[in-house]
């Protein structure tokens, strides 16, 4: 049977910057006096920080499969000028036009695509061209003026909670049942996971280490659930995060796409020649960037009631730090969903934390940029050591 310190030197990456997390969060706990964890400060923990999660799961792609994508800022901000122009100039209904923002936002993502899969442009240099690109077009697109307000149905995206079925007062009932509901399927997943592998022979981690960590998965989904009832219940932008990085990890972790975009990144010359369509799936992996991009300045718009030409401004620094710092190697092949997600929330306690304690912009860009350094360090120097 394993020691407890042989397994989680073997698994060092997936669980080291999540224990990273727990410490960061504990440590502005006490240095903001218990500020950072009040529902209040949760929930908006949550509310800004979820475009950059939304685009995280996005970029891991890209930088799983050897790629890397500069522009994602630039296509939020144009996203929610042309999402400004029609509802408010255009006076088309929110629906529609969050429907014309995705498909733009994809042709957007087709466009990088097609000149990196095909015509074998660097990623780095076709992605630094559109970041300039529709950055000028979000300045051309509002005239250098913000456009708003929004409707309220559509600014519920990310300002909007889900309903209380039980309307009892002072605590969200619905949200405490979802976290229950939600612990059980995590739970279930786990289990079935676990016989999968025992019944393949695959070794399994000893059964008190499945215990402790399905007692501390549930135990931080029932105390998140507990401290969102406590306030307004659970934001729609969380719902609709639960669901895409549920999608996404089935998507890495369960098919043959998922596979095949590790593949392309480890080797791509052996993926192609296994038969793998190397340039279409690189594709596709910018056009599925470009809609997430869109989704997160939709996001960004409904949550700020206006679109405004300095919107997005940075975005791409911190969905490609949260990256990195959640695992994903630099050299591609390598990263997981559930890592993006951390290394995103690592960015934003850092972001919340230092900004309630005062600490100037200045400090928190060097700050960030010192721990992004040092994550693709500790990637480097695994990779060597191994």
């Amino acid at each position: 049977m394993k020691t407890l310190a042989t397994l989680f030197k073997n698994n060092l990456r997936e669980y080291g910057m999540l224990i990273a997390l727990i410490v960061i969060m504990l440590y502005f706990q006490v240095a903001t006096e218990g500020t950072i964890l009040k529902p209040v400060n949760i929930t908006n923990l949550v509310l800004q920080n979820s475009y950059i999660i939304v685009m995280a799961l996005g970029m891991l792609l890209i930088i799983i499969a050897g790629g890397i994508d500069l522009s994602v800022g630039s296509i939020a901000a144009v996203i929610g000028a042309v999402a400004a122009v029609l509802m408010v100039k255009l006076d088309v209904h929110w629906s529609i036009t969050m429907i014309v923002a995705l498909l733009v936002g994809a042709i957007i993502g087709a466009w990088h695509g097609f000149w990196v899969a095909y015509v074998k442009i660097p990623a780095f240099i076709v992605t630094l061209a559109g970041m300039l690109i529709f950055r000028g077009l979000t300045l051309a697109t509002l005239e250098g003026e913000a456009v708003g307000p929004f409707p309220v149905e559509f600014q519920r995206l990310s300002t909007g909670f889900i309903p209380d079925f039980f309307n009892y007062k002072g605590f969200h009932v619905t949200t405490m049942l979802i976290g229950v509901v939600l612990s059980i399927v995590l739970i279930a997943i786990d289990i079935r996971a676990r016989r999968n592998q025992q019944k393949y022979g695959f070794e399994v981690t000893p059964f008190y280490f499945f215990i402790a960590k399905n007692l501390t998965i549930t135990a931080a989904v029932l105390g998140l659930c507990y401290l969102m009832a406590s306030y307004k219940g659970l934001p729609n932008v969380l719902v609709v995060l639960f669901i895409l990085i549920a999608f996404y990890t089935f998507i890495t972790n369960q098919t043959v796409l998922g596979r095949r975009i590790y593949a392309l990144g480890g080797n791509e010359k052996a993926a192609r020649l296994s038969g793998v369509n190397t340039p279409r799936l690189l594709f596709y992996t910018f056009v599925n960037m470009g809609a997430l991009a869109a989704l997160a300045g939709l996001i960004v718009a409904a949550r700020l009631n206006t679109a405004t030409p300095k919107a997005g401004d940075g975005f791409e620094l911190d969905v490609i730090a949260a990256c990195f710092i959640g695992g994903a190697s630099a050299s591609g092949g390598i990263g997981t969903i559930i890592g993006a997600v951390v290394g995103a929330f690592v960015i934003g306690v850092m972001n919340n934390g230092m900004s309630i304690l005062g600490i100037g912009i200045d400090w928190q860009q060097a700050i960030k940029g010192f721990v992004l350094l040092m994550a693709v360090f500790f990637d480097v120097y695994n990779k060597n050591k191994n």
